[in-house]
């Protein structure tokens, strides 16, 4: 293994540490069929000739036990797919005793799971109360709205069942918030999907922008285009703005903490692409989950340690990617809180990692929008100046 993944040299410096875990526990194996899946059926899957994927009791101690040691103090782990909840109920139940046996005095561990809802019940509910799990439900808006991408092997829309999911973990008194994926179902509908997820009681939202292409560089069907989603980042800003000390919406918090002089939540807008790794059901481990790729494995949590996997060459080299900046990007404005964007929305139109952002029309749209209200807002919350970026 050594051989096939080296770990860099101690001259290269200071290793930056793997903060979060991205657990596959059944990999891109899922129980919906949705349009816009980027995770299945990808020609560059590295298990796709697997008919079943699920994480054994041995993969899943070896992994809670060696990563416990390294995280100390802090632990955090996200479980996501495919849909995570086919790994089942006693699972989570044998990862959180696990997680008793092997973590130790004074040590913060936190648990959270990404999921289409579709399987939740009682039984789920209870275990995630029990066990403070925070959950992420995966919700495009309305039923005809949900329903025009999300459905199921039979192609039969589940907005019924993610509704039942949702009501049942309200009924429970579990912590929960939105994931929405932003398409052409809902890009234009911003006030009415703002409106939805609040009526739900929804109070932390997260939208993604859908950005998928064919093998020309052409955007699929659903992919939506980099001025509908500033228009709509720029809506919903307006939207939240009166609401904004009691609705939380992590884009525009990333931005805030970029003003602060913090590191953002999401790695969207870090420097560098390095925060968080990708576990795959076998202990493969990856720097990112778009891609989980040959390419790019770094290593397996059941041969090495994770101070080896983090050191690896391969790190290194994904996260330069976003450190290749663009001539635009040199003299952006908004350069120290974009950093460029993301790799994916570089990479996936050409295929190369040097392009521009996808949606980099729709970011300077936003940024002149809410970049001096926010920090403002920022100024007057902590008391001091920033000069973090120019507005």
């Amino acid at each position: 293994m050594a051989v096939e993944f080296p770990i860099l040299s101690e001259r290269l410096g200071t290793t930056p540490r793997i903060t979060s875990l991205l657990i596959k526990p059944a990999s891109a194996v899922c129980n919906l069929d949705c349009a816009y899946c980027f995770y299945l059926d990808r020609e560059a899957d590295p298990y796709s000739a697997l008919p079943a994927r699920r994480m054994t009791e041995e993969t899943l101690e070896r992994l809670v036990d060696t990563y416990l040691f390294y995280s100390y103090p802090n632990s955090t782990f996200a479980f996501q797919g495919g849909e995570p909840t086919l790994a089942g109920p006693a699972f989570l139940e044998r990862l959180v005793k696990l997680q008793i046996q092997h973590g130790r005095n004074g040590q913060s561990v936190s648990n959270a799971m990404q999921t289409n809802g579709v399987l939740l019940d009682d039984r789920w509910c209870e275990l995630f109360k029990q066990f403070n799990w925070l959950i992420g439900i995966s919700i495009d808006g309305p039923e005809p709205v949900h329903d025009l991408y999300r459905f199921n092997k039979q192609g039969a829309g589940t907005w019924r069942k993610v509704m039942n999911g949702v009501e049942c973990m309200k009924k429970h008194g579990v912590e929960f918030n939105a994931l929405c994926v932003l398409s052409q179902a809902n890009v234009e509908k911003a006030g009415e999907l703002y409106r939805f997820l609040r009526s739900l009681g929804i109070d932390y939202i997260q939208y993604i922008p859908l950005s998928e292409f064919d093998g020309l560089g052409q955007p699929l069907p659903f992919t939506i285009t980099p001025e509908q989603y500033g228009q709509f980042l720029c809506e919903t800003f307006d939207l939240w703005w009166p609401e904004r000390r009691k609705v939380r919406i992590r884009y525009f918090d990333n931005i805030a903490e970029a003003l602060a002089g913090q590191k953002p939540g999401s790695c969207t807008l870090h420097e560098t692409c390095d925060s968080y790794v990708v576990v795959e059901f076998n202990g493969d481990v990856y720097p990112c989950d778009f891609f989980v790729e040959k390419d790019w494995k770094l290593g397996n949590v059941n041969f090495e340690s994770w101070a080896e996997i983090a050191r690896r060459q391969r790190r290194y080299q994904f996260a330069a990617k976003k450190t290749i900046a663009h001539p635009e990007c040199q003299v952006c404005e908004y350069q120290a809180i974009c950093h460029g964007g993301c790799p994916k929305h570089r990479h996936d139109p050409g295929r190369n990692f040097q392009d521009l952002d996808y949606f980099c029309t729709a970011y300077k749209m936003i940024y002149r929008k809410a970049v001096e209200p926010l920090k403002k807002e920022v100024e007057r919350l902590t008391g001091r100046h920033r000069t973090a970026a120019k507005a």
